[in-house]
């Protein structure tokens, strides 16, 4: 979720208030649970995501257009040419995700994906949220000035010469973009 949502629920004369940051959970009151995932997915198996849809009914087709895939990441469009935006890749088996940034090719369209991390130092996002800086081509490390090519993510400048970025597989379809990362399940906004 872009931005945390504050959930209420009211059972039995209890009341239980959470702000949710995450895309799925469960909140409890006086003996009722509120259970819910943004975007249809379902780590239960059961057919609840199938049934939630739109304000139009359709349950085919979510709000973004993308028919609720996990694997959707963006259109094409919103990926920029002179900067970076932000995604999270959550693993198969758990909750936790693993922050990755995108950057287009102004002349072919392609996309590349890499670790939202710096080789020299793994805790700095390269883009800390405002998008990661774009110069001559190459990324900027916002913190010590590394430079990054786009293709490969090779380190041409700075603390980690000659280290690479750890690429994230994705591929363009139809003029979107998916995750094509065997390592992931699925994508959510950051």
């Amino acid at each position: 979720m872009d931005d945390p949502a504050r959930v209420t629920v009211e059972a039995d004369g209890d009341a239980a208030r959470e702000t949710v940051y995450d895309t799925e959970g469960e909140v409890e009151a006086g003996g009722a649970t509120f259970r819910f995932s943004v975007g249809g997915a379902s780590d239960d198996g059961d057919d609840a995501g199938e049934t939630a849809g739109n304000d139009d009914g359709n349950p085919d087709v979510d709000e973004d257009g993308t028919g609720g895939d996990p694997l959707f990441v963006a259109s094409l469009s919103e990926v920029p040419t002179d900067s970076t935006i932000r995604r999270t890749a959550m693993w198969p088996d758990d909750r936790r995700g693993v922050g990755f940034i995108l950057r287009r090719d102004a002349e072919t369209d392609e996309v590349f994906a890499w670790r939202n991390s710096c080789p020299h130092k793994p805790e700095v996002p390269l883009d800390p949220g405002r998008g990661a800086r774009v110069d001559g081509g190459e990324i900027v490390c916002h913190e010590h000035g590394a430079r990054f090519e786009c293709g490969d993510g090779l380190c041409t400048w700075g603390p980690c010469v000659g280290e690479e970025l750890d690429p994230v597989g994705v591929e363009v379809r139809d003029g979107d973009v998916y995750l094509d990362d065997e390592r992931f399940a699925s994508v959510r906004p950051r």
